[in-house]
């Protein structure tokens, strides 16, 4: 049996929920999706789906292998275009979402430069914070920062990403500087709101594990911008991407604090809904963004240019 067919299945199966869904997307009986399931895991060796007379659940094992089939596929599929495709030419509508702060800086002037290259295909982005149905609401593509919960999706990892602390030289002269992340209640720290989204407070990893705090301070406010411009003005330490200030601090504008202290990266990543084609157009926008993201200095330079 073709094992990529059993890798395909097993996605699909997986993220579809069923056995029966499964099939009628292939358009086989459900009894041949079963069999390509078994004859996986016998291969294997592990148990990667728990069935029961109504839903099936991914083992432990089977979530990571989910995961990593995803990707490859993926990486496959792209293969195959970068040989087939030869002289087509992408065309149609392509729907993005991203979020807002992100968005406006590292996907919107890419936009502009991919369709230059690209003539015949026209683009809506969307900005927004919230976390964009991207089937239900018919996007192609996402671009999203942080982990990938959403297992019915395929992710491609485009760049890694973390957060760190920091300040202007000018705040550090007039209040000295932290060397411990316990040393922050000392100092005015610029945090979200509790309203908004960061809820578990600022992260750093200390003695091999992760530990979060949230440190207070005079000033904060729910958008993630506005603590950019107070920390840029010298009104206090931010806890921020690498996206958002690695531009800032090549310049000499901010500081970077606690480094020896900082927690694991995470990524950037392209999701899109799990497809047997991926458009053409749609293959070529991610690949753009990761040839894009990858250059030496992208983000030190704002990332526009």
């Amino acid at each position: 049996m073709d094992k990529l067919k059993q890798l395909e299945s097993f996605v699909s199966i997986a993220t579809r929920g069923s056995l029966t869904a499964a099939a009628l997307a292939e358009g086989v009986a459900p009894a041949i999706m079963g069999r390509r399931l078994d004859a996986l895991e016998s291969r294997l060796g592990v148990k990667l789906l728990l069935r029961t007379t109504r839903r099936m659940a991914l083992t432990h094992e089977g979530s990571a292998f989910l995961e990593d089939c995803q990707r490859l596929l993926a990486d496959f599929a792209n293969a195959e275009a970068s040989v087939s495709a030869g002289g087509v030419k992408a065309s149609g509508h392509l729907r993005i979402t991203a979020p807002a702060g992100f968005g406006r800086r590292h996907v919107a002037p890419l936009v502009t430069r991919f369709r230059q290259q690209h003539a015949d295909v026209t683009i809506s982005l969307n900005l927004s914070d919230r976390v964009v149905d991207l089937a239900g609401e018919g996007f192609d593509c996402a671009v999203r920062v942080g982990d990938m919960p959403d297992s019915s999706l395929v992710s491609v990892r485009l760049a890694d990403n973390r957060r760190l602390c920091v300040a202007t030289p000018e705040y550090l002269r007039r209040c000295g500087t932290p060397t411990h992340p316990s040393e922050l209640a000392r100092f005015d720290c610029l945090t979200l709101s509790s309203d908004a989204s960061q809820t578990r407070g600022w992260a750093f990893q200390v003695k091999g594990e992760v530990l979060h705090l949230k440190p207070g301070g005079p000033l904060d406010c729910s958008d993630g911008q506005v603590l950019h411009d107070w920390c840029l003005a010298g009104y206090g330490i931010a806890w921020r991407s690498t996206w958002e200030v690695e531009a800032e601090i090549a310049a000499g504008h901010l500081v970077a604090l606690l480094d020896d202290f900082a927690a694991p990266a995470n990524g950037i990543y392209a999701v899109f809904p799990q497809r047997k084609h991926l458009p053409l157009r749609v293959r070529l926008w991610i690949d753009f963004l990761k040839h894009h993201y990858a250059r030496p200095g992208f983000w030190r330079s704002g990332g526009g240019s």
